[in-house]
């Protein structure tokens, strides 16, 4: 009897490929398979799309977070990632003791600006610092010397990790905008330099189901606050006028993943087309809620600027020239 041979595997697949000297011109979710990553944040710069990602290290047998370093990678069409290793880890924050959380890197007057999450030594719970490098694949270090945003500003949270997942704006006017949190979803102008809050801290009272993971861009004078509602997590959004609000709430664009109780994600728009990249459990064994995986698939607007819901695929995107 004949039995026919089973496919061959994604990563082989593409490793034979790059053999021959031939590409694929489409990617595959997830797009990085030799290690976990999640908490993915993506910056447009000089034509490449540089990917920052949290390294998840939990062992199989293990349920909790385990993130010490951050890893960099790149792309010019979407589809082909280049590895940068890893250009900053927890630890290179002198003040801090580890936990490599959700992060953003934004240019800045030619340089580039980590804002990081990254558990205290001194302050309990978790805070936010900022590492400054010449080069988007770093090596970052601490610009400031000491934490941005710790737990011990936002009092009227009594947990110790809802000062988590930075993202920055900044807008046509160059001001810089910080938003972040847990339960609270909080906001802040920051100074010229990007190293200081500049004027209080406020909250988004207008989130009654926010949980983490901010991502604030703007499209067509519209401002976009997109975030993560519930758990297991869905990703949500709201709109304004004002990168300061007030915000209306829509609906939801990306599901549960169904193996992978956190939804974070990041929205870029590079060669004319809008992308949503988050992560999820797929790659098995041992992928899930600790161990996670960077996706990317394309990101609709409708003609009225509202967002379609996000369709997560295991193909991924095409490649963008």
């Amino acid at each position: 009897m004949f039995t026919p041979r089973p496919l061959l595997p994604v990563r082989f697949a593409f490793t034979l490929l790059a053999l021959l000297g031939l590409s694929s011109t489409r990617a595959a979710n997830p797009i990085i398979t030799d290690v976990h990553t999640a908490d993915p944040a993506a910056l447009v710069h000089g034509g490449r799309v540089y990917l920052y990602a949290g390294q998840d290290e939990a062992p199989d047998n293990k349920s909790d977070y385990r993130m010490n370093r951050w890893l960099c990678y790149s792309s010019d069409d979407m589809v082909s990632w280049t590895p940068h290793g890893s250009p900053l880890a927890a630890t290179d924050f002198k003040w801090a003791k580890g936990s490599a959380w959700a992060s953003q890197v934004v240019e800045h007057q030619g340089k580039f600006y980590f804002f990081a999450t990254v558990e205290h030594a001194t302050v309990k719970g978790m805070s936010i610092g900022v590492a400054v490098s010449d080069s988007p694949t770093g090596p970052f270090v601490d610009a400031r010397g000491s934490a941005l945003v710790t737990n011990d500003m936002t009092t009227d949270v009594k947990i110790w990790w809802d000062d988590i997942d930075p993202t920055v704006f900044i807008d046509d006017d160059s001001q810089a905008y910080l938003y972040w949190g847990n339960t609270k979803c909080r906001w802040a102008k920051l100074t010229p330099d990007l190293l200081h809050l500049d004027g209080p801290i406020h909250t988004v009272e207008e989130f009654k189901r926010f949980t983490e993971a901010p991502w604030l861009h703007k499209r067509k004078g519209i401002y976009y606050l997109t975030y993560s509602t519930d758990f297991p997590e869905k990703t949500t959004y709201a709109t304004s006028d004002s990168p300061t609000g007030p915000w209306k709430l829509h609906g939801i664009i990306n599901e549960i993943a169904g193996n992978c109780n956190t939804n974070h994600h990041a929205i870029i728009t590079f060669k004319g087309r809008d992308y949503f990249i988050y992560h999820n459990g797929a790659i098995q064994p041992h992928g899930g809620s600790y161990r996670r995986s960077v996706c990317i698939d394309y990101l609709h607007y409708n003609p009225d600027g509202s967002i379609q819901r996000v369709v997560m695929t295991s193909e991924g995107v095409s490649a963008v020239r």
